[in-house]
Order: C-alpha cells, then structure tokens, then sequence
C-alpha cells in the first residue's frame, strides 16, 4: 500500500483535508457505480463474440478491469485509514491544512502552499506534504522564521511571510 504516515500504536494513518476526503469517496463512487459496470460490459460482448483466446478486446477489457480494481482497492484502504486535517489547527504555527507563504532568500519571489497529507499532494497546484522537503523542513514554525530545506540540489533558505 502507499507510503504513509503511522501512529505510535504502528496503525497506518493517511491525512486529507475534509475536500481532500469527500474527492477520494466520490472518485471511488464513481469508478464502483460507473466504471465498473462499463468494464464488465466490455467483457461481457467480448465473450459473445466467441473464441476469448486471441480476442484483443477481451484482452484490453480484462486488463482495463484489473487496473480498476487496483484503484479502487487502494481508494478503500486510503478512506479507510483516513484522518481528517482539522479545521481547528493553530493560526500561529504551520501544521496540516497550513497555507503559507515564503519567500525563497536570494529569489525575491513569494510563493503559497498548502500542506497536506501525502495523498492529496499537487506540487503543481501548491499543494505539498508534510513529509516532502519543503513541508517537513516548515512544519511547527511560525511567521518570520527561516528555515532551511534539504535538496537534491543543496540547502535553500526560506522566510515565512504568512500563515493561514
């Protein structure tokens, strides 16, 4: 199962916002009551069309139903292992559900995250874990502190302008 965070009673915990969550319900909804259904479709006239040995689209149905159920296996263990982000977090110190914004010394240029849990991290939409460089190295301090990021590429230097 995905890399996840644990408990000190060694029970895997997987973090989400409360958005985060109801994404992944929906998502796995969708691809029980949807998908599903459409996949066994697509076996179902395979197989009508006789001989399933060499038939391409028996082969392609039952692959695609595979991988489906893979998702959907890991959709169920993540809402099952879930723990919702409080809303109730504290303002002044960066924490699950933060969004901050930095400024990268020697850039001048100010950037937002929000961090999350591993599986609801979009470094693209500025959405980062907490147990990724950035996040580990910002959690548990407040505005105005500088904290040093570990990197492939050497340490970066970076100022908390603001926490939300």
């Amino acid at each position: 199962m995905p890399d996840v965070e644990r408990t000190k009673e060694d029970e895997p915990v997987v973090y989400l916002t409360r958005e985060g969550y109801n994404r992944l319900k929906e998502r796995l909804t969708y691809l029980i009551e949807v998908k599903r259904p459409e996949i066994a479709q697509q076996i179902h006239d395979a197989k009508e069309m006789g001989d399933i040995s060499e038939n391409a689209g028996y082969d392609e149905a039952k692959n695609a139903q595979a991988f489906l159920e893979g998702e959907i296996a890991e959709l169920e263990w993540k809402l099952k292992h879930a723990v919702i982000i409080d809303d109730e977090r504290p303002a002044d110190r960066v924490s699950l559900g933060s969004q901050v914004t930095v400024l990268e010394e020697g850039s001048g240029e100010e950037e937002t995250y929000v961090i999350v849990g591993s599986a609801e991290a979009d470094p693209f939409d500025g959405r980062i874990s907490n147990e990724s460089p950035v996040g580990k190295a910002l959690m548990g301090h407040k505005v105005g502190d500088v904290v040093d990021v570990e990197t492939p590429g050497g340490v970066i230097r970076m100022r908390i302008l603001a926490i939300e």
